[in-house]
């Protein structure tokens, strides 16, 4: 290459730089840059002329565009530095020559530096090349991109056919089962059927074995009230012999004893046709282990009545076979209520185990219960002490208590409640007031 001064061609405009010559363009400025003397080098362009070319070019890339576009001297400059650097492709383009296997970019940014004639030709020649090259290449990447979605298509059509096929056999196995479980339900209907049929046929049975032993139980009954006349009959004619003179007391003598053979013979006959037993188990033993769940209520209520005569309790304990049933916290919160309940369990329960000693009668008593009993003291003998269970008040038990005893048991009730002394009596039962068993426990 010479060093002869050449003209460049000057067009009116500056042409419109595609994109690919225009970074070109930059990155032979911001090389070429490096090898002009820093006097030369535009006032805005030496603090970045400082940096390396590849720095220079990413961060004063519009600055170095710009001066190469409006100062032409600069350009020259330039331009002189990239021709060298180009070496016989810069020469080549001088002459107008330019081989054709050249890169039509590198040639467009050298001809718009260097500014040889035909320049803006070249330049518009590579304008068109480029966007041919960017058109195609958006033709190629639009035909990339559709066989790219027909690609996928395709295997979301076979994805889906497997689908398909899967749920239709899917759908074949649930049918089968429907059709599994419509039988087993006709199955467990006609099952059901039968258990609701012989249900019904149960239960009719059970009806009528209740009537019969409802019939038998009021015939148990109506025996006993006729033998419960007869021993009211036999009270009275006994009175009767004692006032009569020594032949008609005889008289009487044959006639009760008659009269009691007769019983005692009705007795035997009644207890060989129930088939009874002796047993070692008393009626309340039979409530006591059905109230042997856990009390969780409290309750009390005192209406008094009028039997309070301690006499009237050792008459009545004096009854063979007597059973005494004692209204535990009614007395107690009668009697010595300021006591903790712990204290008035403890001394009410000794002072019954005395009455127990005394009397030889079988004695209960009945504590409502309001939570867990821990530390009981051992219960004296012949006494038995029921808490309430859940849900049921002392009231309840000591009527169950009462209901248990057989017809004709003398059984004393111990309680102020009017509504326990009612209901006791109505079942046969003695009731007393809490004073009376008080005062007998402060006889000395």
């Amino acid at each position: 290459m010479t060093g002869e001064e050449y003209t460049p061609d000057i067009p009116d405009v500056e042409p419109q730089l595609p994109e690919p010559v225009r970074q070109r363009v930059i990155a032979l400025v911001a090389g070429a840059l490096s090898g002009l003397p820093f006097d030369e080098v535009p006032a805005a362009l030496k603090k970045i002329a400082r940096f390396a070319p590849n720095r220079r070019a990413r961060l004063g890339g519009p600055l170095l565009a710009a001066h190469v576009a409006a100062d032409p001297l600069f350009r020259q400059r330039i331009g002189k530095k990239v021709l060298e650097e180009a070496g016989e492709l810069g020469e080549a383009l001088l002459e107008g020559a330019c081989p054709a296997a050249a890169d039509p970019v590198e040639v467009a940014a050298l001809a718009y530096l260097t500014r040889p004639e035909g320049w803006v030709d070249m330049v518009e020649a590579t304008a068109e090349a480029v966007r041919a090259e960017a058109d195609s290449a958006a033709v190629e990447e639009r035909i990339h991109a559709a066989e790219a979605r027909a690609s996928r298509a395709e295997h979301e059509r076979n994805t889906t056919r497997v689908e398909l096929d899967r749920a239709r056999d899917e759908l074949a196995k649930l049918r089968a089962e429907a059709a599994q479980l419509r039988e087993e339900t006709r199955g467990l209907a006609r099952a059901a059927s039968e258990a609701e049929r012989r249900e019904k046929k149960a239960t009719e049975l059970l009806g009528t074995e209740k009537g019969r032993w409802n019939k038998a139980a009021a015939d148990h009954d109506a025996e006993l009230r006729r033998m419960r006349a007869k021993v009211t009959d036999l009270e009275g004619a006994l009175e009767t012999a004692r006032h009569t003179g020594r032949d008609a007391r005889a008289l009487g003598d044959a006639r009760t004893w008659l009269l009691l053979e007769t019983i005692s013979q009705a007795a035997q006959g009644l207890r060989r046709e129930l088939s009874l037993e002796p047993t070692t188990r008393l009626p309340a033993d039979f409530v006591a282990e059905a109230s042997a769940d856990l009390p969780d209520k409290l309750a009390s209520s005192a209406r008094a009545l009028e039997a309070n005569d301690p006499a009237r309790l050792d008459q009545l304990l004096s009854l063979p076979r007597v059973h005494l049933v004692v209204d535990g916290y009614n007395v107690t919160k009668t009697g010595f209520g300021e006591l903790s309940l712990e204290q008035q369990r403890t001394r009410l329960v000794t002072g019954l185990g005395g009455i127990a000693a005394q009397t030889g009668a079988e004695v209960t008593c009945v504590f409502d219960g309001a939570e867990r009993m821990h530390g009981l003291p051992p219960t004296p003998r012949g006494v038995r002490v029921l808490f309430s269970r859940k849900g049921e008040t002392a009231d309840e038990l000591i009527r169950r208590l009462v209901r248990a005893e057989p017809s004709g048991r003398p059984v004393v009730v111990i309680s102020t409640d009017r509504e326990v002394a009612d209901g006791v009596r109505r079942h046969g039962a003695y009731p007393l007031s809490s004073e009376t068993l008080l005062r007998r426990l402060n006889r000395k």
